[in-house]
């Protein structure tokens, strides 16, 4: 399907039918790896995370669907990280792994990534988290089904070394407006389309991007005039510190600030709307306390 035919059923911001329920495995006859060439490119760039590598590509061969190769980039890390992934592409020949010359970035990273995604579809994946075992044939079934999305994401469950401590609600059928209070789709559990992460160019390699790549590639992807869905229950299992987002540097939210102003320019929000741009940066100069205190309204005793 070309991109055009993908695009043509939608508007700038109406919500599309209900997709197609999507079950376990048994409840609709789902995709099948017949040995043949793999349907999905896994990115992963990786940095210093030796610790936890084998256990999050186990959970890729611990998936109900196999037709995937796996594509790993080291960002020059100082720790074990090379040797472990050279060790476990040993013995798996579906694995390429390539690495950068220095510390270049998580969105540097992935666009060399994908020099070697040849597939239909590309899914992303981070080195110190888990996908849980149907994630690939629930996706992979969802975009066979519906070909006019693009992209496919689903809820996380948040993890640390004591056990999970939240869950993700991403909005179902993201829309425009969906820009103006969050990103739309989780990052690290999609699956997209690949002619679709060729013509908005990938990931934009720019300082003011970093740490908001995500973000930054679902404004492009939408401004191209395609949409996306995320799955309602919960496929991937992120390794994350319960203080992590307090932790955010200055720049980090001064740079998702910038994403946002550019995503509104973008795809057309309201001017009266420009402000919320601003809430991410205002957000770290709460005191700490008051900090707390709103996030536990949030989210409860984490």
């Amino acid at each position: 399907m070309s991109s055009e035919e993908l695009k043509k059923n939608w508007s700038a911001d109406t919500t599309a039918s209900p997709p197609l329920q999507v079950g376990f495995r048994g409840d609709l006859e789902g995709p099948r790896d017949l040995g043949g060439s793999p349907r999905i490119s896994v990115i992963m760039g990786i940095y210093n995370c030796a610790a936890t590598l084998v256990e999050a590509l186990d959970s890729l061969y611990a998936q109900t669907y196999q037709g995937f190769k796996v594509i790993l980039c080291d960002d020059g890390s100082t720790d074990d990280t090379y040797q472990v992934a050279a060790d476990y592409a040993a013995h798996h020949d579906n694995i390429i792994l390539i690495r950068n010359e220095r510390n270049m970035g998580l969105n540097y990273t992935l666009n060399h990534c994908l020099e070697y995604a040849d597939t239909e579809y590309v899914a992303r994946m981070d080195g110190d988290d888990i996908s849980l075992p149907d994630r690939f044939e629930k996706e992979i079934r969802f975009l066979d089904q519906h070909p006019e999305y693009a992209v496919v994401s689903g809820p996380m469950i948040y993890f640390d070394e004591n056990g999970d401590f939240r869950q993700g609600h991403p909005v179902e059928y993201p829309q425009i407006r969906t820009f103006i209070k969050s990103t739309p789709h989780p990052h690290a559990p999609c699956m997209i389309r690949t002619l679709v992460m060729e013509e908005v160019g990938g990931y934009t390699v720019e300082k003011r991007f970093l740490r908001i790549e995500d973000y930054n590639l679902w404004t492009k992807i939408y401004a191209a005039g395609y949409r996306g869905y995320n799955l309602q229950d919960p496929i991937y299992k992120m390794r994350d510190d319960r203080n992590a987002a307090k932790r955010r540097t200055f720049q980090a939210r001064w740079n998702s600030t910038r994403a946002r102003l550019y995503a509104y320019r973008r795809l057309g929000i309201s001017l009266k709307d420009y402000p919320k741009a601003f809430l991410p940066t205002l957000i770290g100069l709460l005191p700490n306390s008051l900090y707390n205190y709103l996030r536990k309204q949030k989210y409860g005793n984490l």
